[in-house]
């Protein structure tokens, strides 16, 4: 089940469970839409994929137990290890490349 973070691990912008602007890749790194477009470029500086939109959890249980009231976010927040010039060199040497052939 997702962690649902509560934060960019870049910026460190409030990333609530409801957020449209939240991104993830297959590990669930979290960033905003604006870092992964404007850093990023699409690479995550952790394992060098690819990010989707993060899903967004129920607020209403349509099914017993089954929404963000009974599977809460994360409250941990996560911060990248790497400066911003290490996040676009990193990026710079896949950016070229989709994500699904990196």
């Amino acid at each position: 089940m997702l962690e649902i973070r509560p934060n960019c691990e870049c910026c460190d912008k409030d990333l609530p469970p409801d957020s449209i602007e939240a991104m993830i890749c297959t590990y669930e790194c979290t960033f905003c839409k604006n870092c992964v477009d404007e850093i990023l470029s699409n690479v995550c500086p952790n394992c060098g994929g690819g990010f989707c939109p993060r899903p967004i959890r129920p607020k209403m249980a349509c099914r017993p137990g089954l929404s963000i009231a009974h599977q809460p976010a994360s409250t941990q927040r996560i911060h990248t290890q790497y400066s911003l010039q290490d996040l676009r060199d990193f990026s710079a040497l896949a950016k070229s490349i989709p994500p699904e052939n990196r």
